[in-house]
């Protein structure tokens, strides 16, 4: 084969096996180092920006979390949905603490509560909620109808009677820029792990 028709990939092995052993060794651990230390950025950029493991602390989440649970959350291309596990920042509340909740109506919907029956509805429908520890009696400090505002989500915790969340006016309509991520997956107790829906 003529020199010009040679693929550049042929030119390069045929360089690399002119070398010599010595010579070869240094270029194939610099290669695994530029390998090893590539992915290092990588995840390195992925745990800071869009992966996180975060601890659960406190039964508020019960049954569907547990005290010290470990659990993978992203914000990766993330916009809240009714439904979803979320992991928030308060300044009102408790700045220094993240709170894990669950989505229960977006921006634009409106959320009242019948305490004495424990029913929660979303413009005036109540939801099915297979995922709570009981039915909500806790009042806190809620009255309702609430509109909840644009750029904004109301939380519940599924132990609604043992749970601080969106009916607490400290914490009220969570501002979606605070929101940390989704809660995906357990990750830690091994017993545990699974998705969370």
């Amino acid at each position: 084969m003529s020199e010009a028709k040679k693929t550049k990939k042929q030119l390069e092995k045929e360089a690399y096996d002119r070398l010599a052993p010595d010579e070869k060794l240094r270029r194939d651990l610099y290669d695994w180092i530029m390998s090893l230390l590539i992915a290092l950025v990588v995840c390195v950029g992925l745990f800071v920006f869009c992966i996180r493991i975060i601890d659960v602390s406190g039964t508020s989440m019960v049954p569907t979390l547990h005290n010290e649970d470990k659990m993978f959350v992203s914000n990766l291309l993330y916009t809240p949905q009714a439904g979803d596990v979320v992991v928030f920042k308060t300044d009102s509340y408790d700045p220094n603490k993240a709170l894990v909740k669950r989505v229960i109506a977006t921006e634009g919907q409106t959320v009242n509560i019948d305490f004495d029956n424990g029913i929660v509805y979303i413009d005036g429908v109540p939801i099915q909620e297979d995922y709570i520890a009981e039915v909500t009696h806790n009042k806190l400090d809620f009255i309702g109808p609430k509109k909840v505002p644009e750029g904004c989500v109301f939380v519940m915790g599924d132990n609604r009677n043992q749970s601080t969340d969106s009916r607490k006016s400290e914490i009220g309509m969570v501002d979606n820029r605070m929101i940390l991520g989704r809660a995906y997956a357990i990750i830690f107790p091994l017993k545990a792990i699974g998705w969370i829906y």
